[in-house]
């Protein structure tokens, strides 16, 4: 096993800029590219910050041998925000960015997550489960149990993709039929009409809110990437019981999954039932369009300050389990 460098060299190495860091981004999934751009973007402010940055493109890998002393994580999606490459980097001693294996994983199920929002008293709008060996007649009576309008969501995926919204009955099979192109199960979760807003965390408090407001139909990945048209409000205009809310459901989220440093909530409001939890993103985007730098940037921490931010934590989180194993 690889051996993390001492807490002091770490440190050391942090503060004079010399700390060897492989941005890795890429990965397998459906938002390679969004991935690109995040590490991309990435890799420049810590490169302009003076840091010994290196942009990394993977696959379904992680390099042999990893000459470097620290990863930054710029993946999305299936083997980089699923709990795969964490379990990895923890197996070989290497520093990460971001959530540990366990709550990646918690979060990118959308299924496990739910279950686990509702075992805290997370407020999320009601769900039931689909597979896609379920004959059609299985499908009709959980859509039954849901209500119209719903949404059907692929259990395990990211940026909205094979997500549909269904107000008519007669489109269920073309829903299921985008959702289980990623996934072997699906989720059937009640439409929550209201605003969308999304909450940043970071070392465990609530950054400014953002409400999205999208010109199509919801927030979509045309909408996050693509639409140049999509409104993003930071700090709306609400009142403060209204936002205190918001946060406290984000943050009550963050912790439910087990989540660490950093993340980024996604919460519809509704008039009369109040904040709903969607999902929690454990390597939220980090491009020029991406929500968590907006909300960083709103409470006073610029782009590279936040990857900075984001490095140290990972380091600090080293250094534990390396004093830990010790004290063991």
């Amino acid at each position: 096993m690889r051996r993390t460098p001492s807490r002091k060299n770490l440190f050391r190495a942090l503060s004079d800029r010399s700390l060897r860091v492989a941005v890795l981004a890429g990965g397998p999934g459906s938002e390679r590219e969004v991935s690109l751009r995040s590490g991309a973007a990435a890799h420049k402010a810590l490169r302009d910050a003076g840091f010994q940055a290196e942009f990394v493109v993977i696959d379904a890998a992680l390099p042999d041998p990893f000459p470097h002393d620290a990863a930054f994580l710029a993946l999305h999606g299936r083997f980089g925000e699923d709990g795969t490459l964490q379990k990895i980097l923890e197996d070989r001693g290497i520093p990460y960015t971001g959530s540990p294996s366990d709550a990646s994983h918690n979060a990118f199920d959308k299924i496990l997550s739910k279950s686990l929002f509702l075992h805290a008293a997370v407020p999320t709008p009601g769900f039931t489960t689909v597979g896609k060996g379920d004959d059609v007649y299985g499908r009709a009576a959980a859509a039954l149990e849901v209500g119209l309008p719903l949404v059907v969501k692929p259990a395990r995926e990211g940026s909205s993709v094979g997500i549909s919204i269904v107000r008519d009955k007669a489109k269920l099979p073309e829903a299921f039929e985008a959702a289980f192109a990623h996934d072997a199960r699906a989720l059937l979760e009640e439409f929550i009409p209201g605003r969308e807003m999304t909450v940043g965390i970071l070392e465990g408090r609530a950054l400014p809110i953002i409400e999205m407001r999208p010109k199509r139909e919801f927030f979509d990945f045309e909408a996050k990437y693509v639409d140049t048209g999509t409104e993003y409000l930071v700090n709306p205009e609400l009142p403060e019981i209204v936002a205190r809310s918001v946060a406290q459901a984000a943050l009550a989220a963050h912790r439910a999954l087990r989540c660490e440093h950093f993340s980024r909530v996604d919460v519809m409001y509704h008039e009369k039932r109040g904040p709903m939890v969607l999902e929690v993103n454990t390597l939220p985007g980090l491009t020029e369009r991406s929500l968590l730098p907006k909300a960083a940037a709103a409470a006073g921490i610029g782009y590279a300050a936040l990857c900075e931010t984001m490095i140290r934590m990972a380091l600090q989180r080293a250094s534990a389990g390396t004093k830990a194993a010790a004290k063991g």
